[in-house]
C-alpha cells in the first residue's frame, strides 16, 4: 500500500466533503434568508461540526480545520459568492436542493471520520460511531442555528442508518485487508448510494403511532 495515494485520497475526501456540506448550510441559510455573516457561520457549523466532535472524543490534535486552515478560506470564499450569486439570479434554493449535496458530504464525512478512528487504533463500533457522528453532527448544528429540530433526529429517513451502513463497510474492507483507498471509496459510496436511494424511493424507518 502506497501511503502518499491513501494520504491524498483522504485529504482529496475531506476537501470534497466540506465543500459539500458548506453548500448544503450556505443553501439552508439562504433559505432562511440570513446576512453574509450567517450564512458563513451556517457553512462553516454544517463543514466543520461533526470532525470537531470527532477530534475531541478521539482527543485528536489540532482540529483537522486548523491543520488544514485554507479550507476555512474556501469555505468562506464559497459561502460570501454564493450569496452574490443567487441573489444575482433570483436563485430561490429549496429544501430538496440541498438534499444532494448533504447525501454526497455524508457519505464522504462517515468515510473520512471511520477511517480516522481506525488509523487510531480503534475498536470497530467506535470507529464506525465517529463516522456517524462525522457525518451527522455538522447537519444537527446547521439545523439548531437555524432554529429547527434537526431532520435527522425528525424526519424519519434513515440519514444516520445509511453513515452507519457505510462505515461498517469501510470496517469489513480494513479486516480484510484491501488498500485503505479502496475502503474510503467503498464506505462513502455505499452511505451515499443509499441515502440516494432513501430519497428517491421515500423510504421511511419506524416512526411513533398516533
Amino acid at each position: 500500500m502506497d501511503v502518499s495515494v491513501f494520504t491524498t485520497a483522504q485529504f482529496v475526501i475531506e476537501i470534497i466533503g466540506v465543500v459539500a456540506f458548506a453548500l448544503s448550510g450556505v443553501i439552508e441559510a439562504a433559505r432562511r434568508r440570513l446576512d453574509v455573516v450567517g450564512v458563513c457561520a451556517v457553512a462553516i457549523l454544517t463543514s466543520f461540526g461533526g470532525g470537531t466532535l470527532r477530534d475531541v472524543l478521539l482527543d485528536r490534535r489540532p482540529f483537522f480545520w486548523v491543520e488544514n486552515h485554507a479550507l476555512l478560506w474556501l469555505v468562506v470564499l464559497m459561502a460570501s459568492a454564493a450569496i452574490l450569486f443567487m441573489r444575482g439570479k433570483h436563485f430561490e434554493p429549496t429544501e430538496r436542493a440541498m438534499q444532494w449535496p448533504d447525501a454526497f458530504g455524508m457519505g464522504l464525512f462517515c468515510a473520512s471520520g471511520t477511517q480516522i478512528a481506525l488509523g487510531m487504533d480503534m475498536p470497530a463500533l467506535v470507529a464506525v460511531m465517529m463516522g456517524m457522528i462525522t457525518a451527522v453532527f455538522g447537519g444537527v448544528l446547521r439545523d439548531v442555528v437555524c432554529n429547527e429540530i434537526p431532520r435527522v433526529f425528525s424526519d424519519h429517513r434513515p440519514y444516520a442508518l445509511c453513515a452507519f451502513a457505510g462505515g461498517w463497510v469501510l470496517v469489513m474492507a480494513y479486516y480484510v485487508g484491501l488498500p485503505q483507498w479502496t475502503g474510503l471509496f467503498l464506505g462513502a459510496a455505499t452511505a451515499t448510494v443509499l441515502r440516494v436511494l432513501a430519497m428517491t424511493f421515500d423510504w421511511k424507518i419506524p416512526s411513533w403511532r398516533t
